[in-house]
């Protein structure tokens, strides 16, 4: 949020101030407060999913958001894909699926000791169904919205949504405080610095491609990251994971090289008698009240 509202300082509109600038910016944080939350609780739904089945199980689950955002892509911007893109998309959650076999596969207790197995299912569908939409909510409210916000402007506005979020999290975690902040090694700031650039790439892919797009990469990142797990911290590397690799790397071409035009309503609307953008905000009205 403060290197937000450093980035922003750098950029502020005519005889305006950053204190006034930053008020407006909260008085107008409605839509992303919603995405901060559906963030926490999915948050929520993770831990509880994870109480009642393997992690095997739910990294099974856990690939569903590729279809759960392709899906709410279809409905909330009304985009159409062909058949070619939906059968890249199937291809790419099977390959997903496949190459992470390591994880799935180690015999594990499918249900926790004292879990409930179908509490623990419903609510990893409930998460990567939120996942699917909140991806495509935030490029909604990015290409959309009529206030045309920059994604500085957005991620300061999701980050103090966010904020007393988590805030609450810790006090339902610790209510005495006794080690609030406690655990801070370096590695644990690098992870959380990484994890805050990351939140800012995944950003600024869905503003310049979109949801889908970014879904693709992150799967990528997986085949990438385990390889370099392999050769640099001596993780699994088996034929079977290499051959599933091979397919997520050729269902992401077949997907990206697809030359099938993208029915799309995402982008503002062009007026034909004065030539400037218009944007309509009715698509927003039923996810959010002003």
């Amino acid at each position: 949020m403060v290197f937000s509202a450093g980035v922003i300082s750098k950029s502020l509109p005519e005889n305006t101030t950053l204190k006034q600038h930053l008020r407006y910016l909260t008085q107008k944080s409605g839509k992303m407060a919603v995405l901060a939350l559906i963030y926490g609780l999915m948050n929520i739904l993770s831990f509880v999913s994870l109480q009642n089945i393997g992690a095997g199980i739910f990294t099974i689950f856990a690939q569903c958001k590729i279809l759960t955002t392709a899906l709410c892509s279809t409905m909330m911007l009304r985009r159409r894909y062909s058949w070619a893109r939906w059968r890249a998309l199937f291809a790419l959650m099977l390959g997903v699926l496949l190459f992470s076999e390591p994880i799935w596969n180690t015999g594990e207790a499918s249900v926790r000791e004292g879990g409930n197995a179908v509490v623990g299912v419903v609510a990893v569908l409930i998460e990567v169904t939120l996942s699917g939409f909140a991806s495509i909510y935030f490029e909604k409210v990015i290409k959309n919205d009529p206030e045309q916000l920059g994604i500085w402007e957005r991620n300061f506005q999701l980050a103090l949504g966010s904020f007393p979020i988590y805030f609450a999290f810790i006090i339902y975690d610790d209510p005495d405080f006794d080690s609030a902040g406690a655990g801070w090694s370096p590695v644990a700031l690098t992870l959380s610095l990484l994890g805050a650039a990351g939140g800012l790439l995944v950003a600024l892919s869905i503003k310049y491609a979109d949801a889908i797009l970014k879904t693709l990469a992150v799967t990528g990142a997986i085949v990438v990251s385990s390889v370099l797990d392999h050769y640099m911290l001596g993780g699994p590397l088996t034929p079977f994971m290499m051959i599933a690799g091979a397919q997520v790397i050729i269902a992401i071409c077949n997907y990206t090289f697809d030359s099938t035009p993208v029915g799309d309503t995402a982008s503002p609307k062009e007026s034909t008698s004065s030539g400037k953008p218009i944007v309509d905000d009715e698509e927003m009205a039923p996810l959010t009240k002003k």
